[in-house]
């Protein structure tokens, strides 16, 4: 059972980093396995599968780029807020900050997903 958890999970690390280029070759790859696709058929369909993985990526990054700016953002406000505040202050504000923390999230919720659905990637079974 567990070489079988650390198989997909490498096949989904592959996935995530996977170049757009690699993305396209599999998926056209495995329509050409599946419909017997000709030469220019593959041609085709590879044109296009690189061009949605390439679009795919960077949304991606524009993404990831967007939520950093967001996080320092935050943390200059935040730098900004306990500037004004006194050290007691400060001290109960961070201990304020835990307690909603550990509301949002008690502890071993991220191991416990309970009644949470898994979302199955494309193409697994």
């Amino acid at each position: 059972m567990t070489l079988i958890s650390l198989g997909a999970h490498a096949q989904q690390q592959q996935r995530r980093t996977a170049t757009p280029e690699e993305r396209a070759t599999r998926m056209t790859e495995r329509m050409a396995q599946e419909l017997s696709l000709s030469e220019q058929q593959k041609k085709e369909i590879y044109a296009i599968h690189l061009e949605r993985a390439q679009k795919r990526m960077a949304e991606q990054e524009a993404q990831k780029a967007e939520m950093k700016a967001r996080r320092e953002t935050m943390k200059a406000e935040e730098q900004k807020v306990l500037e004004v505040l006194t050290e007691e202050q400060r001290k109960k504000w961070e201990e304020i900050k835990l307690e909603q923390r550990d509301r949002r999230r008690p502890q071993g919720a991220i191991e416990d997903r309970g009644n949470i659905p898994v979302r199955r990637m494309r193409g697994s079974n």
